[in-house]
């Protein structure tokens, strides 16, 4: 059985988490480009080695990161996403944007 430590509910079973993509930086939602948000939203690079994923727990609809080597499977370790984000991120509504 495979083991991955959650940051807020310790070790558990992998069985109750679901992988939720790479992590990439956020671009600045108030000034990016369309091509630069789809970029963002859709492209990812895949690359073998060490990266930096988002994973969910199931049980508490916990978000959290992993640090896991795609060559090995190995997770290096978690940690929360509060970490990273250290501000809540404030995306302005159409009225805003000068949409009608």
């Amino acid at each position: 059985m495979k083991i991955m430590n959650c940051p807020l509910n310790g070790p558990r079973n992998i069985a109750e988490f679901s992988y939720g993509g790479e992590f990439h930086r956020m671009p600045d939602p108030s000034h990016c480009e369309p091509r630069a948000w789809a970029e963002y939203v859709f492209f990812h690079d895949n690359d073998a080695g060490i990266v930096t994923e988002w994973w969910y727990h199931n049980a508490t609809s916990y978000w959290f990161l992993a640090e896991r080597n795609t060559i090995s499977d190995e997770i290096i370790r978690t940690f929360p996403a509060s970490d990273v984000f250290r501000e809540p991120v404030h995306f302005s509504d159409e009225t805003d944007a000068g949409h009608n």
